[in-house]
């Protein structure tokens, strides 16, 4: 049996094409996609070639980390069941293309172990859990940190700054204030407050969450934080970050750095999403076909109106 993926040929170079499909084995799943979504941080990296070397990762290959599909056949040993919504964080189940992320498609094939049950009602928001997961991480760090200090200041109210400051008000602590340059993305706050920074005159942040990405403005929030404040780094940065010795000396500060997110991350904010808790409405602006899809990589990326752009796999042909 034959998918449909997309298949980045080189940077900026894709194709829609049929790949081989296994059959499901022990403990995996074979899934149909509905949706899946163009993440503007590892793939924007991968489209334009600037990704940095890892293991498994070159030319041509499948994109694609945020998907959400219907389980459709099983394998001997697992227990999902036939039309459960999963959302899949990727697949390598394609031969002779590179499938570190491949999830980009209209089947796949997953282990059980990887997904994660999804409720009905969340239907394509569901793609939202992978960078909701992320930003659970920077703070959680999967569970694993004991002294957690939410975000009091997020810079940037893109996708990942919404969803920072969402589960920070659904965690029960203070609403954070966020930062925001850009006019069009200054709306949407659900229960915290968006400024420009010139407009903050605070200098006490105890910490201060970049999901910007501006590799230049370090030494600025330092600038504002209190005495033994901490920056986390979320965001995805191209040039190299610098700041002055003395502006972290005299505030003692920490700057932290965010990974990738684990598993226990993404079981919190699906169980989070599912009962309602964390809303992922009002966050994908975007939705195009996957025959159109070198048309969304370039509104995904280069329209600062696009929150989130998808891809709908329903009825694909």
């Amino acid at each position: 049996m034959q998918a449909h993926a997309i298949v980045f040929q080189s940077p900026q170079h894709l194709s829609v094409r049929g790949l081989d499909l296994p059959a499901p084995g022990a403990g995996e799943a074979e899934v149909e996609v509905e949706f899946s979504g163009i993440s503007t941080g590892t793939e924007r990296l991968l489209w334009d070639g600037s990704m940095p070397a890892f293991p498994g990762l070159g030319y041509p290959l499948v994109p694609g980390d945020e998907t959400v599909a219907r389980v459709v056949r099983t394998g001997p040993g697992c227990q999902l069941d036939i039309g459960q919504r999963v959302f899949v964080p990727g697949s390598s189940c394609f031969q002779g293309v590179k499938s570190l992320f491949g999830g980009a498609a209209s089947r796949l094939v997953v282990a059980q172990n990887r997904v994660a049950v999804v409720q009905t009602h969340l239907q394509e928001h569901a793609v939202l859990l992978a960078l909701a997961a992320t930003a659970y991480h920077a703070v959680a760090l999967g569970g694993k940190r004991q002294d957690i200090a939410p975000p009091e200041l997020i810079i940037g109210h893109g996708v990942m700054g919404r969803l920072l400051a969402r589960l920070t008000v659904a965690s029960g602590a203070p609403a954070p204030t966020v930062w925001e340059t850009q006019a069009e993305r200054m709306g949407g706050a659900q229960g915290y407050a968006v400024c420009r920074p010139q407009d903050d005159d605070r200098h006490d942040y105890r910490a201060i969450y970049d999901v910007s990405g501006q590799a230049d403005a370090l030494g600025l929030w330092m600038q504002r934080l209190a005495p033994g404040g901490e920056i986390v780094l979320a965001g995805n940065y191209r040039q190299a970050l610098h700041f002055e010795h003395a502006q972290a000396y005299a505030r003692e500060a920490t700057v932290r750095t965010a990974a990738q997110w684990q598993r226990a991350d993404l079981m919190a904010v699906t169980e989070l999403a599912n009962s309602g808790r964390l809303s992922l409405d009002g966050l994908i602006t975007h939705h195009q076909v996957p025959a159109q899809a070198h048309a969304a990589y370039a509104t995904a990326f280069g329209d600062d109106l696009c929150l989130k752009m998808i891809l709908d796999w329903r009825n694909f042909a």
